[in-house]
């Protein structure tokens, strides 16, 4: 999850999709995406058309619609924001023709309007928002508060106009220089304060919104030098903090599921939210574990050098796996590239997570991924969603097969056998001690010589996928 606020493109059209932009942002009010209609299942489609090929949202699977088991959500930053810029990059490339240039209150409400014409078209039912994606900043913290509640509230209305939902919304605090040292381990008590006031704000938007979630991404949260560094009070406020925004969602009766999102690294070196472990390490540490689940996004876990599915997994076995960002990396390119995912086998390792977990409710699968940079035109911003949609309704099926099937998790039951035998049992409830294993091992001798075959459940996991 990164949100880079950067102008958009000088380019006002595109000729292959779009008309020129008028004088007036809202001369586009009346369609933002104007050749498009609402994208429809078709799974005789081809390729090429702008159609779903796997996804049937209202197609019932294992007791639930796919709708109910994916959940999608598009995010503000990427699908809205995002102007095209990479590490190497100046100018953005990507075109949205109702940007007038400026980041006006106007301007945000204009890009509400376009965004929700994009969810209905797409057909998915949630999107997210980080605070200043969606709403510029004030002057001050109080201009901010009102322009964030004036923007949400165009927002809000046009939520009950498109009977869309807000999955989560969160609190920007690793963009703006204030934060540049972290926010709620920032070693300046003014800029933790300003990161509780900013987290302050966002808590009452998402209950005035609606918001089923709340993420937390600690962006700048981590070091880049253990010299300059009191890691322990680092540390501790920010379980105070963490411990503070509960309380306070508390007292406004909002009671949103909040989710933590772990990264390994970029921007500092190293977050202090690496990994799946070290998130339920810390929250089980500062007895949190009960106010907080995780968001994976299966591009940090591979920065973390983890498999896409370890962290879904990990979270997941211990019932802590809430929300998804299901997005991919490039492990040939050494940063966060946000890209729709789009291996097959992947999305079938992450949906059977989802699956046997059974569902998400109430988080989701939530797009944090943008087009490519070299994906200009604005019909991509469609072609980018509809096969990571399908993608993972893909994904769905074959878990579905493969649970169903029985074959590969027979396999994996038979070769834990034996840990179902009485001596299993009681290592299972804490009743065996050393002494009585080094009894057992007298009495059978050597163990025997298994094979973990792991080619063969590969080639039953190929056969289903």
């Amino acid at each position: 999850m990164f949100s880079k606020l950067a102008t958009t493109s000088a380019k006002r059209f595109s000729p292959k999709t779009m008309a020129p932009a008028a004088a007036g942002a809202r001369a586009f009010s009346s369609e933002f995406f104007p050749g498009i209609g609402k994208i429809q299942y078709d799974p005789a489609s081809k390729a090429t058309d702008l159609t779903f090929k796997h996804y049937n949202a209202d197609e019932v699977i294992m007791g639930k619609t796919m709708k109910e088991w994916c959940r999608f959500s598009v995010v503000w930053w990427h699908t809205m924001r995002w102007g095209g810029q990479d590490p190497f990059s100046g100018a953005g490339t990507l075109t949205r023709p109702w940007e007038d240039g400026t980041d006006s209150v106007d301007m945000a409400k204009v890009r509400c309007d376009a965004a929700f014409e994009f969810f209905n078209k797409l057909g998915v039912e949630y999107y997210c928002f980080h605070d200043i994606d969606i709403a510029p900043e004030g002057a001050n913290l109080l201009e901010t508060e009102k322009i964030f509640h004036e923007v949400t509230d165009h927002a809000l209305m046009l939520q009950k106009e498109h009977d869309v939902k807000l999955l989560w919304a969160t609190q920007n605090l690793f963009s703006h220089p204030r934060f540049m040292n972290g926010a709620s381990t920032n070693p300046d008590l003014d800029s933790y304060a300003w990161a509780c006031a900013k987290t302050k704000i966002a808590l009452d938007v998402g209950l005035k919104c609606g918001g089923e979630n709340h993420v937390f991404w600690g962006g700048r949260e981590g070091y880049m030098s253990h010299l300059n560094t009191d890691v322990r009070l680092e540390l501790d406020n920010m379980a105070a903090f963490l411990k503070m925004s509960k309380d306070y969602a508390n007292s406004i009766g909002y009671d949103a599921q909040f989710l933590i999102e772990p990264k390994p690294r970029e921007p500092t070196k190293h977050q202090y939210d690496y990994d799946a472990q070290t998130v339920m390490g810390f929250l089980n540490h500062y007895d949190l574990q009960d106010d907080f689940k995780l968001n994976i996004e299966p591009n940090h876990t591979t920065l973390a050098g983890h498999d896409y599915e370890h962290d879904l997994w990990i979270a997941s076995k211990y019932d802590m796996l809430g929300s998804v960002d299901c997005n991919s990396g490039d492990t040939l390119v050494g940063w966060d590239t946000d890209q729709f995912a789009m291996d097959i086998k992947k999305t079938t390792l992450a949906m059977k997570i989802v699956l046997e977990q059974g569902g998400l409710e109430p988080g989701g699968l939530n797009f944090d991924a943008k087009i490519r940079r070299e994906s200009s035109d604005t019909e991509d911003f469609f072609i980018g969603h509809i096969g990571g949609m399908d993608a993972f309704a893909r994904g769905l099926r074959n878990a579905v097969a493969i649970l169903e099937e029985g074959t590969l998790p027979d396999m994996v039951e038979k070769r834990y056998s034996t840990f179902k035998a009485p001596l299993g049992q009681k290592v299972a409830n804490g009743t065996t001690d050393l002494s009585e294993m080094f009894d057992h091992c007298v009495k059978t001798g050597e163990p025997p010589h298994m094979s973990g075959q792991q080619e063969l459940y590969e080639v039953v996991f190929n056969e289903a996928t």
